[in-house]
């Protein structure tokens, strides 16, 4: 027997598959079809549904209009779909002369109520093929599916063994629909438009010839787009089998699908009208949501979750969808799981949007609180277990006292950008803030071996037993870049025992879906060539690392500099980049200071001015007054309106380019951003969260650009290649390393144990923050350790001051992970938290200042590198965990000013062609530059270091061989010259690493 390969068997087969899962199969044919022509409505299911459940209301309006009542019924469902929109009927019903007619019935809860749950089993599912709509011509539909007579789901299917695949269906879809014909206007009918082949769909809400924008609805292929292999099925089984059940369906109806009304803007940023768009869930917000859901049902409360979710994969709505649905979870006994759902977030488009949905979906105001005043109404949010709470993490270390006689119930915490919400006193307030634990708790649960406490040692166990995983409280935990932290914090525990996300979404499935933009596909670097001149008779002795650091600061911020720069950012812009996105492209300059952008702003309005360009008008990004020499500058005063009106004003066609420090590098949404030129180091998730500025989509933007004037290629993809796949962690941090510091800090006898008690006894009675004779005492106790620590020699407070610091940032992230408590160690946490803040500046921590002895002989820059960076495909990435290796800072010689100049312009060369520019200083850069490096020397002991660095030395070696080609094969051919370029290298590199 022959295979059945046409596009009819494949419809076959997914109608067999909706019949077996309950639906049921419907002819459209003689007065049907010509009913539904007419209406775009299945008349006699939609009567036959009706008179089935709402048997009383009819009969009703039956008497009320005649004989003609189903006609008069019929066109008042017609008109309220037509004004109020499927959507809200559905959910809503319709009012009809004092009746409400139910168009379905969702599945309840529970069992409990049994005529719900009868009208709920009297739903109408049909499924139809080649389906004909219109009078005006014989064009036919692969699929409808109805419920009770509305056909919601539109389906064309198409099979690629007849040489038609999903790009045939969507373009049937856009260009062969009319949306002016009744079936096809928007919100009246049909809520979503599936493409289909046995491989991939596609999906749109809304029909617009040409501009009908199609959305991925694909599972994802081993962190890429498309679908995964199935046994003995199509790729694509999941839509019918599983999204579009009855029961699936009715809960994206009813629990998902809402419509979003934004403001439509002109070239100059005015609201002139509005737009709506139908959102229903893509495949992964749907996933994640059902997943959690479940995963909450079955477990209950106390567990943490990570959802590694690129940028592009609309984690706005997740969260919204998210949030609504764990306010109305219950459990067996129908009792709410969470008695509040609690948003942490820094984005005001969160607020509204989530308002809006939840509304929707609850059909009533009150449920969610947005916390815009002071923590007191956060306080009684929380006391009066309002549903859904929006607030910011740094309210919660405020009201810890405004809650203390509360009586804890069950929260879930959903937290929007995780990576910055794992550590520091305001993440631990929550906790603190939300715990139901007491001190028996630590004695129930096995944590505390010793007996007899006094007060003080009771309180802080308390402290402690709060601060950790609390069985009260289930996070949600949003991000998609997740630290090492994040993973340990809210990871789920694979049978590895390594901790992951709980859902993924990958930036590469999101990059080739199209949701979001490669921001490395177009990345050109410029090399710095310079030689700096001393202009001062004397020559001072200065720390070498710290007088090359400031040299390479005097020559980022020299007028030269900065001028030339400007130059070329500009004309660029103008060139290349002012035409993109229809003329209305935007730019970003990144600098690596405040003073940086103060000054490039200057320069670019002098430029522009000088130039006579009337077209490019720049803003400037960051926080506070800025002094350059006698003048101070602000944002506000050099852009001329307020710090709130800038993402709006930027928004506008007026202004082009955007000038920042530290300011709008994460978080920042700006769609028309297709330029960013870097002038500031990135690397890591820093590195990621800037360019990723660049990767928000829109109508005309078909890609970015980099201009990097700082980083090098394989910096910037070794920063994010962690994040481009399934991100997890080789292992968990050891608690056993806080010992290992505190090994290290106390035989340098700064403080007493009786100091350290005396600072604990104020700190948990509260006397800090409410008496002022208390901090009198608490300064006075300090003080003797102050004394003790002058006393020291400078590289003994560097070290000391050093693993403090640490010690007390690894304490803080410990305490929310690890399950034991250890008084000493929480006693030390408190005292040095306190002591660091006391601790005065060292001679290691001052500023060598050199700007007014050199002078800069001669500023070029040359490009370098122009390309895409490409990242691998490897299936997922371990981030290493936090280690501790022994404290210490190399020995900094003091040079003669003259003698690091010379290095640096032999560094730089001092003729700038590449072959004298490159030297052993810039495999040590290289290295520097190193992320791997880099982790592997602040984790590690130098000796363990040694053997890491000695496998990757060569490799540095040989990427620079092409460009200096003689002095790399005397590394290669002299082994002894080799050994001491490496040793002198690695010990150069492990203490400015650590430094």
């Amino acid at each position: 027997m022959a295979v059945d390969t046409s596009e009819k068997g494949f419809e076959t087969n997914i109608e067999a598959a909706l019949i077996a899962n309950g639906y049921n199969k419907r002819v459209l044919e003689g007065e049907a079809t010509t009913s539904f022509k007419q209406h775009a409505i299945d008349v006699e299911e939609l009567f036959a549904f009706l008179e089935d459940t709402q048997k009383k209301r009819m009969r009703t309006l039956e008497k009320s209009y005649g004989p003609s009542y189903k006609e008069e019924v019929l066109k008042r469902i017609k008109d309220q779909l037509h004004r109020q929109g499927i959507v809200e009927c559905l959910r809503k019903g319709v009012k009809d002369r004092g009746v409400t007619l139910q168009l379905a019935y969702n599945k309840p809860p529970t069992d409990m109520n049994k005529t719900l749950n009868e009208q709920y089993a009297r739903n109408r599912f049909n499924v139809a093929r080649q389906v004909y709509y219109s009078d005006k011509h014989n064009n036919s539909l692969d699929m409808v599916l109805f419920l009770n007579g509305l056909p919601l789901i539109v389906m064309e299917l198409k099979n690629p063994l007849t040489n038609q695949t999903v790009e045939h269906a969507m373009k049937q879809l856009k260009f062969d629909r009319d949306p002016r014909e009744q079936l096809f206007k928007f919100n009246e009918r049909v809520v979503v438009y599936f493409a289909v082949d046995p491989d991939e769909v596609f999906m749109t809400t809304e029909l617009k010839k040409g501009k009908t924008y199609f959305l991925p609805f694909n599972k994802g292929n081993n962190g890429g787009k498309g679908n995964p292999l199935v046994y003995d099925d199509y790729r694509t089984h999941y839509l019918w089998d599983e999204i579009l059940a009855p029961d699936s369906l009715l809960d994206i109806l009813y629990r998902f699908i809402f419509i979003k009304k934004d403001g439509i803007k002109d070239s100059n940023g005015d609201t002139i009208g509005e737009r709506q768009m139908l959102i229903f869930p893509r495949f992964h917000q749907l996933d994640v949501v059902r997943k959690l859901e479940a995963d909450v049902t079955q477990k209950l409360i106390g567990h943490n979750y990570l959802i590694q979710h690129s940028a592009g994969s609309g984690k706005t709505n997740s969260i919204s969808w998210l949030a609504h649905r764990l306010a109305k979870l219950h459990d067996e006994d129908n009792n709410p799981i969470f008695s509040s759902v609690i948003v942490i977030t820094d984005r005001r488009v969160l607020d509204k949007q989530l308002q809006d949905a939840v509304y929707q979906l609850e059909h009533k105001a009150g449920m969610v609180e947005r916390i815009s005043q002071d923590s007191d109404q956060l306080a009684r949010a929380i006391n009066n277990e309002t549903r859904i709470v929006i607030t910011t993490l740094q309210k919660f270390p405020y009201i810890l006292e405004k809650v203390a006689g509360l009586e804890r119930k069950k929260y879930a915490v959903i937290i929007d950008e995780a990576h910055s919400s794992q550590g520091g006193k305001a993440s631990t307030a929550l906790t603190n803030v939300l715990s139901d634990k007491t001190l028996e708790a630590a004695y129930e649960e096995d944590r505390l071996a010793e007996e007899n406490l006094d007060d003080v040692d009771e309180k802080i166990v308390e402290t402690i037993v709060k601060s950790g995983k609390q069985d009260n409280v289930s996070f949600f935990a949003f991000t998609a870049t997740p630290k090492p932290k994040t993973l340990e914090k809210f990871g789920t525990v694979g049978a590895d025992g390594k901790p992951r996300a709980f859902h993924q979404y990958t930036m590469r499935q999101a990059i080739e879906e199209g949701f979001i933009l490669d921001v490395l596909e177009n990345y050109t670097t410029y090399k710095t060539f310079w030689k700096i001149a001393k202009t001062v008779e004397d020559d001072p002795e200065v720390s070498k690392k710290q007088a090359t650091k400031k040299l390479a600061q005097y020559v980022s911020l020299h007028p030269h500099s900065i001028a030339q720069k400007t130059e070329i950012i500009i004309e660029h812009y103008r060139h290349f980049v002012k035409r993109k996105i229809g003329g209305r492209a935007k730019a970003m300059v990144v600098t690596a200071s405040r003073l940086h952008a103060v000054r490039y702003k200057l320069a670019f309005d002098k430029y522009i001015e000088e130039m006579g360009y009337d077209d490019l008008r720049t803003v400037v990004a960051f926080s506070g007054t800025v002094k350059d020499g006698e003048i101070s500058y602000t944002e506000p005063d050099m852009n001329g309106f307020s710090e709130r009106e800038l993402p709006e004003k930027f928004n506008s066609d007026e202004y082009k380019v955007l000038l920042v420090a530290e300011k709008y590098q994460t978080g920042f949404d700006e769609p028309l951003l297709h330029t960013m030129y870097v002038d500031k180091p990135l690397s890591g998730i820093k590195a990621v969260q800037t360019l990723s500025r660049l990767n928000r989509t829109c109508p005309g933007k078909e890609d970015t650009f980099v201009l990097d004037f700082i980083n090098d290629p394989e910096e910037i993809q070794a920063s994010f290649q962690p994040y481009y796949e399934l991100t997890s962690l080789s292992e968990i941090t050891d608690p056993n390393i806080l010992y290992d510091m505190q090994s290290e800090i106390e035989p340098y006898q700064v403080f007493t144990e009786e100091e350290i008690q005396k600072v604990n006894e104020l700190e948990v009675t509260g006397g800090v923050t409410k008496s002022t004779k208390a901090q009198t005492q608490l300064n006075a106790v300090l003080d003797k350790g102050v004394e003790r620590y002058k006393k020291l020699s400078v590289e003994e407070q560097l070290v000391f001051k050093q693993v403090a610091t640490k010690f007390t940032r690894t304490y803080g992230f410990v305490l929310q992970v690890v399950t034991f408590i250890d008084l000493d160690l929480h006693k030390l946490y408190i005292y040095l938290t306190y002591l660091l803040r006391k601790l005065p500046r060292g001679a290691g921590d001052k500023d060598v200042y050199i700007a007014d002895d050199v002078a800069l002989e001669y500023y070029r820059n040359q490009k370098a590198f122009e390309g895409s960076i490409v990242l691998e495909k490897t299936g997922g990435y371990d981030l290493e965990p936090q280690k501790h290796g022994a404290g210490g800072v190399p020995e900094d010689e003091k040079v003669r000013l003259s003698s690091v100049l010379d290095k640096l312009n032999e560094r730089f060369g001092t003729e700038f062609t590449e072959t004298d520019y490159l030297s052993r200083e810039q495999v040590k850069e290289d290295m520097l530059n190193s992320e791997d490096i880099r982790q592997k020397a602040l984790n590690n002991t130098k000796e363990n270091f040694k053997f890491a660095f000695e496998k990757s030395f060569m490799d540095f070696v040989i990427d620079r061989m092409g460009s200096n080609q003689e002095f790399f094969m005397k590394i290669l051919e002299n082994e002894e010259f080799k050994t001491v370029i490496m040793e002198d290298m690695m010990n150069e590199v492990y203490g400015e690493v650590n430094s």
